[in-house]
């Protein structure tokens, strides 16, 4: 027996609750143990060496906050507005494909918790709940992120379902142009939907519990492109996610995201942005914000933290743009420290995502309700009591 970051453990099976997870990381132990290891690696993994994996979440380290002393901190408001829609934090739950891999509860989950803390929730193109069942399920605010695809008639009607169901926002998603060189995932022989080793079916029949989930769950599938992949698939070879790749639209330029912005008429915003040039660009064609992203660290290995991004983007952009940190956020810290330097707000996938696999809706809850109270803390310590005190001048990069 041992201490792990949630509690006490005896070989794979934790002895206390999600409630008593204090940290991602300790989500993150939880997740490792829920999941088959080719679902979970799938989960964790990046690109190549994994370095810009790493070093998303190590760049905050970078950064030191300076607080201001003898402030009365007895009410803090957190409150934000975000690409136009009101939230109790400036905290975003990003896209993810292939949810319910990871819990039976999909993004019908993530929908739930997101609406119950007062945030906004994504649902990504490559989804395994429709577009239709995810707005059903929350009344908060909502947003989906599109993937563009050669067939024109697949992306309108994304476009024009996404608008029907009411989604607030809609982001296009910009750094897949081909698919990043996951190496864990080679190894362990996943693809989506899942095709099962020997090893794989081998982790599986070690975890009872996420298979009667998966036969819950019922067969995973990319909802909101299943007739298009399961009426093409067959003769494209390799399946669903062969299928995918080979039709997302490689010649998409500045060009075609404006005519994309001006379809959908609406908040529009481009996730995979990293560098203050194309920033402006994002402006320039009709966009209200941007998600500075490198995808997690599963495209393009050796590019720059987020975080690393955020002072030279607002420096060239002003206040034209909603600038959100996409990657490596793992504490309320992470989020002060963003805001500081200049973004509206911060996203987080795998940490959900951990929390989910954990526990469910409830362990989503219980991560975000961790980051409420990393961020309220981080905050009073600070000395601020609103978003507005949080600015240049509570930051400074370390000098070791």
């Amino acid at each position: 027996m041992m201490q792990g970051p949630c509690g006490l453990w005896f070989g794979k099976y934790s002895l206390m609750p999600i409630k008593r997870c204090h940290n991602v990381q300790g989500f993150r132990a939880l997740a490792k143990r829920a999941l088959p290891s080719p679902m979970f690696h799938y989960l964790d993994g990046g690109a190549d060496n994994e370095w810009s994996l790493a070093n998303n979440t190590s760049a905050f380290d970078r950064y030191e906050l300076l607080p201001r002393a003898l402030v009365d901190v007895r009410k803090i408001d957190t409150g934000t507005t975000l690409f136009g829609q009101p939230m109790a934090m400036p905290l975003l739950l990003s896209p993810t494909g292939g949810v319910q891999m990871f819990h039976h509860e999909k993004e019908l989950a993530v929908a739930r918790a997101a609406a119950n803390a007062g945030l906004m929730a994504s649902l990504s193109t490559v989804g395994t709940t429709s577009i239709e069942d995810f707005a059903a399920h929350t009344g908060g605010p909502k947003l989906f992120q599109l993937y563009v695809f050669k067939d024109p008639g697949l992306t309108n009607d994304l476009i024009n379902r996404a608008k029907t169901a009411g989604f607030n926002v809609l982001c296009l998603t910009v750094d897949t142009a081909v698919g990043g060189n996951r190496e864990r995932d080679l190894i362990t022989g996943m693809s989506m939907p899942p095709k099962l080793t020997l090893a794989s079916k081998l982790s599986i029949a070690t975890h009872p519990k996420w298979l009667l989930g998966k036969i819950k769950g019922g067969k995973i599938r990319m909802e909101n492109i299943a007739n298009w992949v399961e009426a093409n698939s067959d003769s494209a070879g390799g399946g669903a996610a062969a299928y995918i790749d080979a039709r997302f639209e490689q010649s998409l330029t500045w060009d075609g995201a404006r005519k994309i912005a001006q379809e959908w008429c609406g908040p529009f915003v481009i996730k995979g942005i990293m560098t203050p040039e194309d920033a402006l660009r994002a402006q320039d064609i009709g966009a209200c914000g941007v998600m500075i992203s490198n995808h997690g660290g599963r495209q393009l290995d050796g590019a720059p933290a987020p975080i690393d991004m955020v002072a030279p983007i607002r420096d060239v952009v002003g206040n034209a743009l909603d600038l959100v940190v996409d990657g490596g956020v793992r504490r309320g810290a992470h989020m002060v420290k963003a805001l500081a330097l200049g973004a509206d707000a911060c996203s987080i996938g795998r940490p959900y995502l951990y929390g989910l696999a954990a526990g469910g809706e409830a362990g989503i809850a219980r991560v975000l309700s961790l980051f409420s109270e990393e961020f309220n803390r981080t905050m009073a310590l600070m000395g601020c009591i609103s978003l507005a005190d949080v600015n240049k001048k509570c930051i400074q990069a370390c000098k070791n």
